[in-house]
């Protein structure tokens, strides 16, 4: 595989031929998705009957970017093993992700801990659990679960190869991809047209994804105004101390934490932000990072991260560097005791965050599964009712709509990151593609 920093420079274009017509504000996707979410809002707060009807439309684009991506980490994985000439790069880059991703993560779980311990969110509310409807929380309590170390290193392993595909579960399709991509690798020339086939197939894949990447202000109006004709702005009003203490301190989380990592990798942020900022706006208008995922992989291969450590970080973090739910679950369990008047002696807390650390691997930008990571942890750790979700369960949309965007951030920061420790690009390559 080509290094991006030894590659030939492009010719230049030669005399009459037409320069590519810039495209007009109004065509790009960031300001039709904008506008979309600003029209969906009002639909939703002026007629919130006919905005709950939109939401097959946000449903229906989710369904038609999650029906693609696994075959996309697949291609995208299976042809950058394969091309590799250093094999121990896979395992390296691997080991490196995860580390990363369990210290940082970790590190969100306890800043979540901390200021849900400074800010109060939760006195005043001296809400009687016994009196709570439970009935909704109690179906999510049905879907969580308590999940040893050795269960989910089993999970990752599925039952069949196909069975990964149908399933749609990242975490499998990682594994079988990483499987044939290594065996393609070793079997060497004899099975070079098969990886000449995958990667026509990758192109294919991704001009797919462009086609239905023009339907996103659609599905981002569908989303945004079932979330708002649904739950209405009005609701926020009792939680708003909550909502604004989450937001904020995912906000510092991002520009001072990720924001000191990605400085000593030598890029500022703020522009790491301004680049990815259609994915931002799609997160946050569906509430998930999934329809984000295929967009946010090409455009980190274009600043000159090789494909296959795209593949192999993004598709992980996906599943193991959750800095946005981290930060919530530790913050939304501090409030629903202090809501229900529980006390929590420090054990106790330690106790939370170890759980935490995780249930926390479970909830992978799906909507509502931090909501179920959470009511999991807290029926590992029974001081705090579980029934005291019911508080919370009103605003977990949009609490999920900023969760969804500090884990994609996330990730996107710690596919750049290790892309320098493997020294894929250098710091003035990083700066000049990012500006």
């Amino acid at each position: 595989m080509t290094d991006s920093l030894t590659a030939p420079i492009s010719p230049l274009p030669e005399i009459g031929t037409p320069v590519p017509k810039k495209q007009a504000w109004y065509a790009t996707l960031w300001v039709q998705v904008s506008i979309a979410m600003v029209l969906a809002v009002v639909v939703g707060h002026f007629s919130p009957g006919r905005a709950i009807a939109m939401k097959p439309l946000g449903d229906a684009f989710i369904r038609l970017i999650s029906m693609i991506i696994t075959l996309m980490i697949f291609c995208t994985v299976v042809t950058g093993i394969a091309g590799m000439e250093d094999m121990g790069k896979v395992g390296r880059v691997g080991g490196k992700a995860l580390i990363y991703f369990e210290i940082v993560s970790t590190l969100a779980l306890v800043v979540g801990l901390i200021v849900g311990n400074l800010v109060p969110t939760g006195k005043g509310f001296n809400a009687d659990p016994a009196t709570l409807d439970t009935r909704e929380v109690a179906s999510y309590a049905g879907q969580a679960k308590a999940q040893s170390v050795s269960d989910f290193v089993i999970h990752i392993i599925p039952t069949t190869v196909v069975d990964a595909f149908a399933k749609g579960d990242i975490l499998e399709v990682l594994f079988v991809s990483v499987l044939f991509g290594f065996a393609l690798s070793a079997a060497g020339p004899h099975c070079r047209p098969l990886v000449d086939f995958f990667e026509v197939l990758t192109h294919l894949v991704f001009e797919i994804i462009n086609i239905l990447m023009k339907f996103a202000p659609i599905g981002a109006f569908g989303a945004m105004a079932f979330t708002v004709g649904k739950y209405g702005i009005s609701a926020l009003g009792p939680l708003a101390k909550l909502i604004a203490t989450f937001y904020i301190t995912g906000t510092l989380f991002v520009l001072i934490v990720m924001g000191g990592i990605a400085r000593a990798a030598g890029f500022g942020i703020l522009k790491f932000l301004l680049y990815i900022k259609e994915e931002m706006l799609l997160v946050l208008a569906t509430s998930s990072s999934e329809p984000a995922l295929p967009s946010l992989m090409a455009k980190l291969e274009k600043l000159g991260c090789s494909k296959p450590l795209v593949g192999l970080v993004v598709p992980t973090g996906y599943t193991f560097n959750t800095d946005g739910t981290s930060i919530y679950m530790t913050l939304a369990a501090i409030f629903v005791a202090q809501a229900t008047n529980t006390h929590l002696s420090l054990s106790q807390q330690l106790t939370i965050l170890g759980v935490a650390i995780l249930t926390s691997k479970g909830a992978s930008g799906v909507s509502g599964a931090a909501f179920i990571a959470l009511v999991g942890t807290l029926m590992v750790v029974p001081s705090i009712p579980v029934a005291g979700m019911a508080l919370i369960l009103g605003i977990d949309r949009f609490m999920s709509m900023f969760r969804a965007l500090i884990n994609m951030v996330g990730n996107g920061v710690a596919t750049l990151v290790i892309a320098r420790w493997e020294h894929e690009l250098d710091r003035a390559t990083l700066q000049r593609n990012l500006s």
